[in-house]
This record gives structure tokens, C-alpha cells and sequence, in this order.
């Protein structure tokens, strides 16, 4: 309870990183409402617009390490909002975009640098930071919970907006969303205030000496190796679920929908995972969700979509969806300390972009060549399970710290 109370001059930094958690990926997840009609009305393929996406993860997943780096240096106030207005004008180009051009330089690039720096690995470092290590991973699970809202508010926006006025109304609802980064932004940044955590022992000087000391510990390696398949799959499914239920002939409104329930279960799983992780291994954690997710997709996949199923489907997947934060970030903090937490997340987070990357573009191309998702989806269940058994199985060997930080 003390632990509870102490807490209370902490909620604008707390509040301020959860909402903008909320509002960056939440945007970032719903842009697939836009797809059906932005692809018609511009004159570009599926596969040109999974492209966007696909650079945009790759654009966030290679700078989320160096924005964790800069963020040792210059404080996370100053990361957050600098990619807080890059969110917004990315928003702005991709409203106001004419071709492939435009698409790709807010979609792509001007939002995948703005991810870098409000996203997941960012906002759960100062979460971290800013409390206290027996009830850290319970809070994370909060904070990831309130970062869960987001799709459940753009995507029915953005749905609704583009079926009644065309996409580049919904777009600019999308504009108007992002504002609310700016100020939650600069809430969070008061965590640059706070005394700075002690070390542990052994803990690197050095961005670069840190990421060798982690990559060098072998369930880290395998954590970050894993991760690609956990991007390759919800991507896949952010970007391609709601043309999938087009070439089905369902309600495109199902598609907003389905995107809602993933947000709502969302909360539920990164509640239960965040609190799990403070008494579980949690790379065992991890393994587990990658393999249940992966029986969840061959299931949906092989059964005829209707609206009953989608919305089950969208529930299971929302509930294994961003549980998987608040454990990468808790395990990086238990082993190597706070001061390169959002750094090592970045490093860990490039192989789960490259699998964004794999799952936009690739699910495009396939849908392209092919005229099904089949393929796609075979690929994702296999790698996905493989992941997910070979994560769960170095859990079980449970070694111990690296060994420059046995000690701390």
C-alpha cells in the first residue's frame, strides 16, 4: 500500500507516457482502416501501400536504438516531443499525399522515426525509471494496459470518418488524434527530474559496450531473435486484416471492430503479463504467447471468417498482443539495469521491426502474386510456433545474470 501511495507524485509522468504510448501506436495500428480506399482512390496497389508500412517499421526499428542512446544524453523530454511533432506531420503528408511519394514519406519514414521516439520501448523506460524495482513489472502491465486504449479509439474514427466523408477525412481525424502526443509528450518528460537510479555493478559506460554485453548473454539473444516473429505477426495482421475482410465481403466497419477488440484485450493482457511478470519467468512468458498466438492465426485462418469469429479471433490475438512489452522491458531492466534500458529494448526491437517489415510488405506481395493470403499465413504459423517452443525452452534452462552483472 505504501508502494501504491508513493506513486501519487508520479501520475502526470506515469499518465503523460501511457497516453502517448495510447496515441502512437494506437494511429499506427488503425492506418490499415484507410487502406481500401486510399489504395483506389491514389492509384496505388496493396502492395505499394504495405510498403509504406513496411519502411516504417524498418525506419523505427533501426533508430529505436539510438533514440534510447539519445535519450541517455539529452533526457527523454526532448526525444518524446521531437517525435511527437514528427507524428503529426507524418500524419499531415500522408493526408495530403497524391502517390506513392507522399504515402511513403509520412507513413514511412516520418512516423516510423516518430515511433522511435514516443513508442513502446521509450515510454516503458520511463516507466521504469520512475518507480521502484518491487513494483515495476506491475506497472509496466499498467502502463502497456493504457497504451492499449489507442486502437480502440482511432480505428472506429478513422472507419467512420472515411466511409462518410473518403479516407482523407479519417486521415485528418488521424491529425487531429496525434496532437494529443504533444502535451502527454511533455508530461512524461518530468521524469528527467527525478534522481537518477544507482547503477548496478558492472553495468557499461558505454551505449556500445552495453549492447555487446547483452548480445554476448545468450537468452537475450534469443529474446531478440524470437521477437522477429512476434513483429512479422502483428503487423501482418494491423495491415492486412482489414483487406482481408474485404475480399471476404464482411462489413468493412467488421475491420474497425475487430481492430477495437484487439485494443480492449489488449488492457486485459497487458494487465495480466505485466503481473505475471513481477512472479514468472518471463521468458517463458514470452514463449508461451508467440506459440498460443500462432495456434490462434492457423485457427481463424482455417475456418470461415464471419463476424462472430473475427471478433473472437481479434479478442485471443488482442489478448497475447502487447502483454509482450512490459516482459522485454522487465526482463532488460532485472539484468542490465535502467540507464541502457530503452537502448537494449531498441537493439532487442530492430529484429521484431524487420519482422514488421516481413509481414507488411511480404503479406502485400503474396496477396499480390498469389490473390490469397494463404501463403503468408502458412509462413507465420510455422515461424511463429518454431519461436515460441525454442524461446520457452532456454526459459526452462534458467541461467543466471550475465555474468558482469552476476553481482549486482
Amino acid at each position: 500500500m505504501s508502494s501504491l501511495r508513493a506513486l501519487r507524485p508520479l501520475l502526470p509522468i506515469l499518465i503523460g507516457a501511457s497516453i502517448m504510448l495510447t496515441m502512437s501506436m494506437g494511429l499506427r495500428q488503425s492506418l490499415g482502416v484507410l487502406m481500401p480506399a486510399l489504395t483506389k482512390d491514389v492509384g496505388v496497389s496493396v502492395s505499394q501501400f504495405t510498403l509504406a508500412i513496411a519502411v516504417q517499421n524498418l525506419v523505427w526499428g533501426f533508430l529505436q536504438p539510438f533514440a534510447g542512446a539519445w535519450a541517455v544524453r539529452v533526457g527523454y523530454r526532448m526525444v518524446m516531443m521531437v517525435g511527437a511533432f514528427l507524428y503529426v506531420l507524418g500524419m499531415v503528408l500522408l493526408a495530403t499525399a497524391q502517390g506513392m511519394v507522399g504515402i511513403t514519406l509520412g507513413a514511412g519514414f516520418a512516423i516510423g522515426a516518430s515511433m522511435a521516439c514516443t513508442g513502446s520501448a521509450i515510454a516503458m523506460a520511463v516507466a521504469s525509471r520512475a518507480v521502484s524495482a518491487t513494483i515495476r513489472s506491475t506497472v509496466l502491465g499498467i502502463v502497456s494496459a493504457a497504451g492499449s486504449l489507442g486502437a480502440m479509439l482511432a480505428a472506429p474514427i478513422g472507419q467512420a470518418l472515411s466511409q462518410e466523408y473518403g479516407w482523407r477525412a479519417g486521415a485528418y481525424g488521424f491529425v487531429l488524434l496525434a496532437l494529443i502526443i504533444l502535451p502527454s509528450a511533455w508530461y512524461a518528460g518530468r521524469v528527467d527530474t527525478l534522481p537518477t537510479p544507482p547503477s548496478p555493478r558492472g553495468e557499461q559506460d558505454s551505449a556500445w559496450a552495453a549492447t555487446v554485453q547483452a548480445l554476448k548473454h545468450p537468452p537475450f539473444a534469443v529474446m531478440t531473435v524470437a521477437y522477429f516473429v512476434c513483429g512479422m505477426q502483428l503487423v501482418f495482421l494491423t495491415t492486412h486484416l482489414p483487406s482481408y475482410l474485404d475480399s471476404c465481403g464482411l462489413d468493412p466497419m467488421l475491420s474497425a471492430q475487430a481492430l477495437g477488440m484487439i485494443g480492449g484485450f489488449n488492457i486485459l493482457g497487458s494487465l495480466f503479463f505485466g503481473w505475471a511478470g513481477g512472479r514468472w519467468n518471463k521468458l517463458l512468458l514470452l514463449g508461451g504467447m508467440y506459440t498460443l498466438r500462432s495456434i490462434g492465426i492457423a485457427w481463424y485462418f482455417l475456418s470461415d471468417a464471419s463476424p462472430a469469429n473475427t471478433l473472437i479471433f481479434a479478442a485471443i490475438m488482442g489478448f497475447l498482443w502487447m502483454g509482450v512489452g512490459p516482459l522485454v522491458a522487465g526482463y532488460i531492466g532485472d539484468n542490465f539495469g535502467l540507464r541502457w534500458q530503452a537502448m537494449l529494448g531498441g537493439v532487442a526491437f530492430m529484429t521484431h521491426q524487420v519482422g514488421s517489415f516481413f509481414g507488411a510488405f511480404g503479406g502485400g506481395l503474396a496477396y499480390d502474386a498469389l490473390g490469397s493470403y494463404t501463403l503468408a499465413l502458412q509462413v507465420g504459423v510455422v515461424l511463429g510456433l518454431t519461436a515460441g517452443l525454442i524461446q520457452m525452452a532456454f526459459a526452462v534452462a534458467r541461467p543466471g545474470k550475465p555474468p558482469s552483472l552476476a553481482a549486482a
